[in-house]
């Protein structure tokens, strides 16, 4: 079914017009096709500041992972480095060379073994970087598979039914099966046993979530990482480990120093991270890295000339600004170690404070408390039945607050929960102010007879909690490679 506008859905004015204030007379200008003329543009700004002025505003989105805050230093240099291209490397080799100096420093961050030779590129963002860490798993497997004489036509991928959805659409459009362990009682995301019992000899990895989109639990890498060394020493079965870190891998290394999730595990292949996350700059950069040059197979790799060298480039997007690139280095040096680690510790630290207090209100139960991402879900408590956490989240809005209602995914759809990411620039005076609007909405909600929204009439605010396609869920074989090597 081909995507509907927003204006296709009501009958709406083909036409803008201008305040006379702002135009010196009054104009009319087409909507929804070029103008025949140009207009003045004091004019054209405001006629386009005036509508953006119903966006919501985003320092009050507790939806977004995606840092809303800057420096006005890194504003600048982004807007210093707008026009130039990330891909043209040969042109803008200094850019390049900063690209590669982040890249060395996460593979540090990260206990890569010799960050010095780390292979890893920027991205648009996470869900470019999983791809490319997917692609580099499928063709790892591919060629062993044809070493084998084996076939490599039927590759799977087993990760948790919470996976962001770029997880889905890897999936899809490379042609992998994906099969999703479901959620089961109070278990909200990978589990290491659940894990391995959907490995077989086709499965191309295990994607291991540091920072689910659901609630901002950790998943146990390490404990994945062991089921699977011992389901190689049982089968012959050897499935690498990606860490989806799109948030958790900026905050792990500050505030979890002795948590084993990265390359101190020899079975985890690549990270991939979301610098425009907790890597605290404005949207458009992710990180993929590689533990190394054999974990990124040579032939995804283009390479082009740099300044008479060689300089290997793996993307799947081609022309971009190199601003954010550039913000991401800004802020490393910026910041160092024990910046990031005071900024993401005061990020945990009002999440775990306002999740005490949401808890002390009386009709909530947190399942999280922000105490791994600074990121906490709650739901409506069970003895609460005239109102729903849509009904919160509707409420909650009429004060500039967003905050996403959603429902969990199949075996615990029944349970909808409300959740609050805290970033940086979120201090403790906001947190006060939130929970004060939480408070005054309680008795009007309380009052309710019934609820007034549910999950069918509240919208498409889930923001990342997307319940995947059903048909698509586990898609475990009748009986897993594994369990026939063991029976």
């Amino acid at each position: 079914m081909p995507l509907k506008r927003p204006h296709q859905h009501r009958d709406v004015s083909k036409h803008l017009t201008a305040n006379p204030v702002f135009s010196r007379e009054p104009i009319s200008v087409p909507r929804f096709k070029l103008p025949h003329d140009g207009i003045d543009p004091d004019v054209a700004y405001q006629i386009i500041h005036d509508e953006l002025m119903l966006d919501g505003n985003a320092r009050l989105n507790l939806a977004t992972f995606v840092s809303t805050w800057a420096e006005p230093q890194a504003q600048a240099l982004m807007a210093e480095c707008a026009e130039k291209n990330m891909i043209d490397k040969d042109e803008y080799p200094q850019t390049a060379e900063v690209e590669a100096r982040c890249v060395h420093m996460l593979a540090d961050l990260w206990s890569a073994p010799d960050p010095d030779r780390a292979v890893g590129c920027s991205t648009t963002g996470s869900s470019e970087a999983a791809m490319l860490a997917g692609l580099a798993l499928k063709r790892r497997w591919q060629h062993r598979r044809r070493a084998e004489g084996k076939p490599a036509d039927r590759p799977n991928m087993v990760m948790g039914i919470n996976v962001q959805v770029c997880w889905e659409k890897f999936a899809d459009y490379f042609e992998v099966e994906p099969r999703y362990v479901p959620m089961e009682g109070d278990r909200y995301c990978l589990s290491a046993e659940a894990a391995v019992e959907l490995c077989d000899e086709n499965t191309i990895g295990v994607v291991a979530v540091l920072g689910s989109t659901f609630d901002g639990a950790y998943e146990p890498v390490a404990e994945i990482a062991a089921a699977l060394d011992a389901l190689q020493e049982r089968t012959g079965i050897d499935v690498p480990v990606h860490v989806d870190g799109a948030s958790g891998g900026m905050i792990a290394p500050f505030l979890d120093p002795e948590l084993p999730w990265d390359f101190r595990l020899p079975r985890v292949a690549s990270i991939n991270t979301s610098g425009h996350k907790y890597g605290l700059v404005m949207p458009g950069v992710g990180w993929a890295l590689w533990r190394d040059a054999e974990a990124l197979p040579d032939d995804l790799v283009f390479h082009v000339n740099y300044l008479g060298g060689d300089m290997p480039t793996f993307a799947l997007n081609f022309s971009r600004p190199g601003a954010q690139v550039i913000a991401q280095y800004y802020n490393f040096l910026r910041l160092g170690f024990d910046g990031y680690r005071t900024v993401q510790q005061t990020c945990r630290d009002v999440a775990t404070r306002l999740s005490a207090e949401v808890a002390k209100l009386g009709p909530f139960t947190l399942l999280t408390d922000g105490s791994e991402l600074p990121v906490f879900a709650f739901r409506v408590s069970d003895d609460i039945d005239n109102f729903t956490v849509f009904d919160v989240s509707a409420a909650l809005r009429e004060r500039g607050w967003l905050v996403p209602a959603y429902t969990f995914p199949e075996h615990r759809t029944d349970l909808a929960a409300l959740r609050v990411v805290i970033r940086n620039g979120f201090g403790h005076d906001l947190a006060d102010l939130f929970l004060e609007d939480l408070r005054r909405v309680l008795p009007r909600l309380k009052a309710q007879a019934a609820p007034h929204r549910n999950a069918e009439n509240a919208g498409a605010f889930a923001h990342g909690a997307e319940t995947k396609e059903s048909v698509r869920k586990v898609g475990k074989p009748a009986v897993p490679a594994a369990r026939q090597a063991e029976s």
